[in-house]
């Protein structure tokens, strides 16, 4: 046992102490830093004080998040630390495969919640169990986690759907100053303490988009309003509107600076939660506008100088009590402010309506000061609780989302933290027994729940002895005799409650319960309970009468008669609801306690949270002075005691939180079986879902649990398989549990057999792929052979299409050609038929003349015959060249024998137009195929001897005789 914790004393025994030190001097030294070990289950050995200076390690070391088996213990840092809350870090979390690999957060408690919720496994609702004690940071990791879920689950593809998400989420991370600024207040152990409880809906489509959100809240320290305790405040909200308003506002409110109030205790106090502006800024977006806003502060603003009114003994019993100093005056502002008539609001003070008999006679009897000033308070802490009320359903009426709409939520509940204060009453017995009511549901949920199904499963466990509160909670609320029930049999009496008759029938009626105790040394009247969290003694004195609560029904008619717009609407004036305030006294209905309406609500948030997932954040505070950098080992030490995370974290190290049903483990690790080689005896069991039809379910549960088998004896290849791959950590078999309807086995185990299933479904997914590849190639082959076939096909048609049209137009032009070719012969024949040839050698040479040659003489002789010959050759681009050429033309024309280079034969090359052999014509000459052109080629003018007969003006076509 321990022997001393921080210089305190914890155990007996200095030799076990001196051992222990010695082996977490060793464990010191060879193991890993503490401030690196991010679970508290692997600190070794599991004691408070290893846990201990685990903590203190991590939290010198600036890292305030540490898990310890299913639960996330979060240290206050006591500091501002923007960058762990950033909106990257939000998204580095949302997107990381697997969240819980990276440092603990608050922010992987979100993540696991949301990705629950998107898996849609039972139970598909989650919720978020914030506790610890007042200061720990409840309410500031409800609001973090607020804005994680509002980052991560408003993500609209449309631009309305992006606008109305951020309305939403506007208006969800409004309502925390708000409720914040009117529910919260400075107390000894916290500056922005909760007096109240809060449990957040946020609603969730189909698609897991924030659709809107719902608050539910518990018991409202409304006696706060009228009474606070030494050293502590107000709600923050009267502050705020006595240092933010302005000075229009000041005197419209009566609120004058310096000026001092009895329910504004030390208004010198500044903190950060005083921030008027801030909290009117998210009242406007809430739908709260301006003029609401002042009614509000104006109500507030009456309800402090209510409280300046004070009463002062009367001498006389039969007179009511008189106004003492400046009350008349704070009455009048009072009066004015809440638009009540300041006669019948004094009067309503000080004289109490009373009646009685058969006849429901009234009398008015004068009140004591005592009377006078509860009546006060109650007027005060009335109009205050239902104007909370009032917010809370405007805020749920601009946040909440339609039923239709919405599918899933995640809660996230804010509850006061454990108490314990040198004066405690009925707020503190409420509080606590809704601590020690969420204490049981954690372990019955984990810690109960687990060892349990260990033993139902057949699984060998050597239990963890663990601390249950339920003997506790029986002392509480247990049937048929409790604290509850006793306070409010003391309730029904119709006789003045006394305070120590009540603690002497509860110590008589409840002697036998080892969770009450007693404190002999206490001059006034009370009880102590034995909480999980320690002792805590309550006084009797007036627990009764604030169980009763009682309301006067002259105190509710006073405010209906108000004027003011939000009395009116917090006060309505009901005919139903006043015939009921006056029945008659026989059938008159018991009034609901203060116990048993937060009793009831308690329990209607525990069936919420049994339906649901539950996920725990423990809330820690370092030091109760709120101070950075300060770590006090003896107060963490009493939390960590009280909130039994030593055996929770126990009972994670030793024990298998994974735990799956046999037929979902097949289903999911069936795969597994393909990495065993197929033995020769035969092939593996078939899958449990083959032949579903036609086995009886006992040969299904063999068949069962024979593949259940096989997937087990893989598990030994698995771990060595794991050892080879060079992670020594999984060297060792992880101990994995078959019990008689589930498996239970490590986090590590179903790392690996995630891992491992992970890659069989890549194999056979690269598998699937490689074949639909293969076949989408031959396809895509066969596709482009095709294509090829038919654009071949296509091209040799259109090839031969083209061809035939060129052979056609080919043809006509050939014919078109020797038509013409032919036409034109004809045409020369038919004009040249019947011309006189002389030969040449009748032509008489002039003297001095040259003799041609033999050969040549043949040669003309044969082309005048053929003269039409000779001159298309004259005429044409190819031919006879020179002498040759200057001869035909000479012999065509029939010129006179002689030397050929005397004459001068003009011809057409290098002319333009059409040239005559005489003379060049004059104008324009077009030479028509159809008309001759020699039409005077049969007429010989007169003869000369240096003149050509025939071919009178032949014309010829331009062109180059030269051309060769």
């Amino acid at each position: 046992m321990f022997q001393q914790v921080n210089g305190h004393s914890s155990g007996s025994g200095a030799q076990g102490g001196e051992s222990l030190r010695e082996d977490l001097q060793e464990f010191l030294s060879g193991e890993a830093p503490l401030h690196q070990l991010d679970d508290l289950t692997k600190v070794n050995p599991v004691t408070l004080e290893t846990v201990l200076r685990c903590l203190q390690a991590r939290y010198t070391a600036d890292t305030f998040y540490t898990n310890a088996g299913c639960t996330l213990v979060a240290l206050n840092p006591f500091k501002p630390v923007p960058q762990l809350y950033s909106p990257a870090l939000m998204r580095e979390y949302h997107a990381a495969p697997q969240p819980q690999k990276l440092k603990p957060h608050i922010f992987t408690v979100g993540e696991q919640t949301y990705r629950n919720v998107k898996s849609l496994i039972e139970p598909v609702n989650q919720s978020i169990i914030v506790s610890g004690e007042s200061g720990a940071g409840k309410t500031w990791t409800s609001r973090c986690l607020m804005k994680f879920y509002a980052v991560v689950a408003a993500s609209p593809t449309s631009q309305e759907s992006h606008k109305i998400a951020e309305r939403i989420e506007q208006r969800i991370l409004n309502s925390n100053p708000v409720m914040e600024a009117f529910g919260n207040a400075c107390t000894l152990r916290n500056n922005n303490s909760s007096r109240f409880g809060k449990f957040i809906q946020l609603q969730l489509n189909r698609a897991q988009q924030m659709t809107g959100a719902a608050v539910q809240t518990y018991l409202l320290e409304k006696t706060r309003v009228a009474c606070q305790a030494s050293s502590e405040r107000n709600f923050h909200i009267f502050y705020q509107i006595c240092k933010g308003a302005s000075m229009d506002e000041r005197l419209q409110w009566h609120l004058p600076e310096g000026a001092a109030f009895f329910w504004l205790p030390n208004p010198e106090r500044t903190l950060e939660e005083d921030c008027f502006e801030v909290t009117r800024e998210a009242m406007l977006h809430l739908g709260i506008d301006t003029p609401a806003q002042n009614n509000i502060f104006q109500v507030l603003a009456g309800l402090l100088h209510l409280g300046n009114v004070r009463f002062a003994h009367s001498e006389d019993e039969a007179q009511p009590c008189h106004l003492t100093g400046d009350a008349k005056c704070s009455l009048r502002t009072s009066a004015l402010l809440l638009q009540l008539p300041e006669d019948p609001l004094l009067e309503t003070l000080r004289i109490r309506t009373i009646r009685a008999g058969r006849q429901q006679q009234v009398f008015r009897k004068p009140c004591s000061r005592v009377e006078c000033d509860t009546r006060r308070d109650c007027v005060a802490k009335l109009v205050y609780a239902r104007l909370f009320d009032w917010l809370v359903s405007v805020i749920n009426s601009s946040i909440c989302a339609d039923p239709a709409s919405w599918t899933t939520f995640i809660g996230l509940l804010d509850v006061y933290g454990f108490e314990s204060f040198p004066n405690n009453s009925l707020e503190q017995l409420c509080i606590n027994y809704a601590n020690e009511k969420l204490q049981q549901h954690y372990v019955a949920h984990y810690l109960r729940a687990q060892q349990e199904e260990y033993a139902v499963e057949g699984l060998e466990w050597s239990f963890v002895n663990y601390q249950d509160n339920q003997t506790c909670l029986d002392l509480i609320e247990g049937s048929p005799i409790s604290i509850c029930s006793l306070i409010n049999e003391e309730c029904r009496l119709n006789r003045p409650s006394s305070a120590a008759q009540l603690q002497t029938r509860i110590e008589s009626a409840l002697a036998g319960s080892p969770r009450l105790g007693h404190n002999k040394l206490s001059r006034e009247p009370s009880f102590v309970v034995l909480h999980y969290a320690g002792p805590v003694q309550y006084h009797t004195a007036g627990l009764v009468e604030k169980n009763k609560d009682p309301v006067p029904p002259e105190l509710t008619r006073l405010l209906q008669q108000s004027q003011d717009p939000l009395l009116k609407v917090l006060f309505p004036t009901d005919p139903e609801e006043k015939a009921q305030e006056e029945p008659s006294g026989q059938s008159r209905a018991p009034v609901l306690t203060v116990v048993s309406k937060f009793k009831a609500s308690l329990e209607q948030l525990l069936q919420v949270l049994h339906c649901t997932t539950p996920h725990y954040i423990r809330c820690i505070k370092p030091n109760s002075q709120g101070q950075a950098h300060s770590f006090l080992q003896e107060e963490v030490l009493s939390q960590l005691e009280a909130c039994g995370l030593v055996e929770t974290i126990r009972i994670s190290a030793a024990g298998f939180p994974i735990r799956i049903p046999h037929r979902n483990f097949v289903e999911r690790y069936e795969v597994l079986r393909r990495l065993c080689a197929r033995t020769s005896s035969g092939p593996h069991s078939p899958s449990p879902a083959e032949g579903h039809s036609e086995r009886s379910p006992c040969t299904e549960v063999a068949t069962l649990q024979a593949v259940l088998q096989d997937i087990l004896h893989t598990l030994p290849a698995l771990t060595r398989a794991a050892a080879t791959l060079g992670d020594p950590a999984k060297a060792t078999p992880a101990p994995v549990h078959c019990g008689r309807t589930k498996v239970f086995m490590t986090d590590s185990m179903l790392e690996l057999l995630e891992h491992r299933r992970a890659q069989v479904l890549e194999q056979c997914a690269r598998r699937i792929q490689g074949s639909w590849r293969q076949h989408w190639h031959r396809k895509q082959e066969r596709q482009r052979r095709a294509a090829v076939l038919i654009q071949a096909a296509i091209r040799s048609w259109l090839a031969r299409k083209h061809v035939q049209r060129l052979h056609t137009a080919a043809t006509v032009i050939k014919r078109a050609w020797r038509k013409w070719r032919i036409g034109m012969a004809f045409l020369a024949w038919k004009e040249l038929d019947g011309v006189e040839e002389k030969h040449f050698s009748q032509i008489p040479l002039p003297t001095g003349s040259f003799l041609l040659p033999q050969t040549q003489t043949s040669l003309l002789a044969a082309i005048i015959r053929l003269w039409p010959l000779g001159l298309v050759l004259a005429n044409a681009a190819v031919g006879v060249r020179g002498l040759q050429r200057k001869l035909v033309v000479w012999a065509c024309l029939q010129l006179p024998a002689g030397n050929p280079s005397s004459y001068l034969v003009q011809t057409a090359q290098g002319q333009a137009g059409v040239t005559s052999i005489r003379a060049l014509p004059q104008g324009s000459i077009k030479f028509h195929c159809r008309k001759s052109p020699l039409p005077y080629s049969d007429i010989c003018p007169e003869p000369s001897p240096y003149s050509v007969t025939g071919f009178n003006q032949i014309l010829l076509e331009r062109h180059s005789l030269g051309h060769g």
